[in-house]
């Protein structure tokens, strides 16, 4: 491309979280850079340094400091960031608990809802309390064969949340894609929808469920969220419905406290050389 298509002006520039970063770390180095370039320059020969700044400018919540930003910066990968520190994610996203919208959804056939802050808090804290009503613990892994809808994120959030690590596949993987996925980390519960739209089809996800399930043995508890079929589905052997495992009536979370290095979600590689890493 020989031209650029869009360029920001100079008040957007100067009124941009990256130029008060930029100001925070001249500040706090004695330095004097002047744009991103340099920023991003700056970040690569003094990475212990930049990290240092942005967990201070941006204000993690914590619940231990750490004793050290990086044990080896050059053992890549390896190093161990942090060390001391605990925290959670899922705590950071949800700090703010007010009436500005959090997610904006629109369906494909055009439906749209949206999500306060509020509201989404209070939601995630109502699925947390089910899942631990469950029996649902740190360290157990929670799935999702989901689309991508609202109650997708609530559900991530809530695991993450109880210190339980999150996993999901496409509902438009096959049976066995999605199996040599999940039985590698023997989820105890799945969440899914009852179907979804694609190219104006519905696409029911339930007969597909059932063949997932029959082979998924360490699966316990399946939570259906009704988001095409509106109660109309076949019936899941152990499955209850998301507005009947939510827990309507709490509004706190009881954070799990996680080292920086705890994991968070379990992704896949392709699989196209072999059985998904």
């Amino acid at each position: 491309m020989q031209s650029i298509m869009w360029k920001p002006g100079r008040e957007r520039v100067e009124n941009s979280q990256m130029t008060a970063f930029i100001y925070y770390v001249n500040n706090h180095f004695s330095i004097q850079l002047e744009n991103y370039s340099q920023l991003y320059n700056w970040s690569i020969e003094k990475n212990e340094e930049f990290w240092e700044a942005f967990w201070e400018y941006s204000n993690i919540i914590h619940h231990s400091y750490y004793r050290e930003v990086v044990d080896d910066k050059y053992k890549m990968p390896g190093a161990k960031w942090f060390k001391g520190a605990t925290l959670n994610f899922a705590e950071n996203l949800l700090q703010y608990k007010n009436d500005q919208i959090a997610i904006r959804f629109c369906s494909e056939d055009g439906t749209k809802s949206t999500l306060t802050y509020n509201e989404l808090y209070n939601r995630v804290a109502g699925l947390a309390t089910a899942l631990k009503k469950w029996g649902i613990t740190k360290g157990d892994r929670v799935c999702g064969f989901l689309p991508n809808i609202p109650e997708t994120i609530i559900a991530m959030l809530a695991s993450t949340s109880i210190g339980a690590i999150w996993s999901s596949c496409s509902p438009d993987f096959g049976i066995q894609g999605v199996l040599d996925r999940f039985k590698q980390i023997e989820p105890k519960i799945i969440f899914t929808a009852d179907g979804y739209k694609y190219n104006g089809k519905v696409i029911n996800l339930l007969s597909k469920l059932k063949g997932i399930l029959s082979e998924l043995h360490s699966i316990k508890t399946t939570v259906i969220i009704p988001f095409i079929l509106n109660g109309k589905e076949d019936k899941i052997s152990n499955s209850i419905l998301w507005n009947d495992f939510i827990d309507q009536c709490v509004t706190e979370i009881s954070f799990e406290k996680l080292s920086f290095d705890y994991p968070l979600y379990i992704m896949y590689s392709s699989g196209t050389t072999g059985l998904p890493k």
